[in-house]
């Protein structure tokens, strides 16, 4: 039963994991930054997808350079 609960939790967090993923990947491409903040984004992200995405919604949003 245990084995059940487990699967069930990894399956939630591979789901939320894939939604954060590209909701930010999305953000950061809509969006405008200085010198070569975006691509630095998007290296952070592929690389480290969960924690790259986290990075950015505490950090890297407040970069976006107003419209």
């Amino acid at each position: 039963m245990d084995g059940f609960f487990l699967s069930i939790f990894m399956l939630v967090f591979l789901i939320a994991s894939v939604i954060l993923f590209i909701y930010v990947l999305i953000d950061i491409l809509r969006h405008e930054f200085s010198g070569y903040n975006k691509i630095i984004w998007i290296v952070v992200l592929l690389c480290l997808p969960v924690l790259g995405a986290l990075l950015y919604l505490t950090i890297g949003r407040g970069q976006k350079l107003p419209k």
